[in-house]
């Protein structure tokens, strides 16, 4: 029973890795037996934890494809072939309206939630298809699902997110034991959260029945499991970790 669940000789990368949600991603992989290679745009940030985990810090941006190659090779040059992507890295983006908001403040918040986990799958893909084995987390929200309002920009990003991870997993399905899925939160307590107006923050909690925020711990706990060898059924899937809000 203890080995389950175990990811010794496994390597990870994780985007955003140097705080909050991705930060307790880290710290659960690595105590189960992954190798880790932290990934964030805050270089302090990513060799703290990396420190922390006994992985391998990179700094760079998921919004550029050199920077994320770049990365992954650096990774696999440190720590192995990379066997798990936790595309993690994400911002909230500029609270407003429709007609508040600009074409820029759109773009930003696309970018990072949807290209980045893009750019991020492209670079690790091949190398999981020779070997027939990989494992995909996506980081979605419940706001993919929903739709909050004020952050039109963040929960279109995060619908994306949702979609890709399905199409991807199809793709990749009979490939060997590859599997791809996303995780949508409610409300996590993180320093995006702390970012956010409190109105919206207060809106968001109200619609979770068991009526608090999640644990960045409690993310992780449900990464593990979608990393681990044991989940090699589930594939295309939206996992919601929600406190009760998610209805579908």
């Amino acid at each position: 029973m203890e080995t389950f669940f175990r990811l010794d000789g496994k390597v990870a990368f994780v985007t955003g890795g140097g705080q909050g949600i991705g930060e307790a991603i880290c710290r659960r992989l690595a105590a189960a037996g992954a190798k880790v290679g932290v990934f964030d745009r805050n270089a302090a940030g990513a060799q703290r934890v990396a420190i922390a985990v006994g992985g391998h810090a990179v700094a760079g941006d998921v919004t550029s494809e050199a920077d994320v190659e770049t990365a992954v090779e650096d990774v696999i040059a440190h720590l192995g072939p990379i066997d798990i992507l936790v595309n993690n890295a994400g911002i909230t983006g500029k609270a407003g309206k429709l007609w508040e908001l600009s074409k820029e403040d759109w773009e930003s918040v696309l970018a990072i939630n949807t290209i980045g986990p893009v750019l991020c799958c492209k670079a690790v893909i091949n190398g999981m298809r020779e070997r027939k084995y990989g494992r995909i987390v996506n980081i979605a929200s419940i706001a993919g699902k929903e739709g909050n309002p004020t952050l039109g920009p963040y929960s279109a990003s995060k619908a994306a997110v949702i979609c890709f991870t399905k199409s991807l997993a199809k793709e990749l399905a009979g490939m060997g034991d590859i599997t791809v899925n996303a995780i949508s939160p409610a409300v996590i307590a993180t320093p995006i959260l702390a970012g956010m107006p409190q109105s919206t923050v207060d809106y968001m909690v109200a619609k979770i029945p068991m009526g608090r925020v999640g644990k960045p711990e409690e993310v992780a706990a449900l990464v593990h499991f979608l990393a681990s060898a044991e989940a090699s059924f589930t594939t295309g899937q939206c996992c919601d970790i929600s406190g009760g809000r998610a209805t579908y």
